[in-house]
């Protein structure tokens, strides 16, 4: 597996995981643990330090994407679309490891690949805004 595809893997059990823990009372680990065990190879060392990055700055990070999304509230979007955002506004606002291009086309491809193509364009538009700032 070619490292992008890794990384790709890995956004996929981060978003997966929070989506998981929004839903029912799991552990974060857990779930990222048998999310990672189903996607197989992926870079785990990212993927955690994705979870943790989250965890650490979400409500920063809600506020942001709030910001960047005027007419929604994060609880009002839909749910996969907000799993995604949380992951690419963190890497966009926070990591600096990947250039914002590629952030912005990997989480629109997950948002469409688990969502709709409108949280593919809702997530594009947010994440759009956050990186023209």
């Amino acid at each position: 597996f070619s490292m992008p595809r890794k990384r790709h893997l890995s956004r996929i059990a981060v978003v997966q995981t929070l989506f998981e823990v929004e839903r029912r009372e799991v552990e974060p680990a857990d779930s990222l643990s048998r999310n990672v065990k189903e996607l197989g190879e992926i870079d785990e060392e990212f993927a955690l330090e994705l979870l943790a990055g989250v965890t650490d700055k979400k409500d920063e990070i809600i506020k942001s994407i709030e910001e960047n999304a005027p007419e929604w509230s994060f609880e009002r979007m839909d749910p996969i679309a907000r799993c995604v955002l949380l992951v690419g506004a963190y890497e966009l606002l926070f990591n600096n490891d990947a250039p914002p291009a590629v952030v912005m086309d990997e989480s629109i491809e997950i948002a469409k690949e688990y969502g709709t193509d409108e949280s593919g364009k809702f997530v594009n538009g947010v994440l759009n805004a956050m990186a023209k700032k």
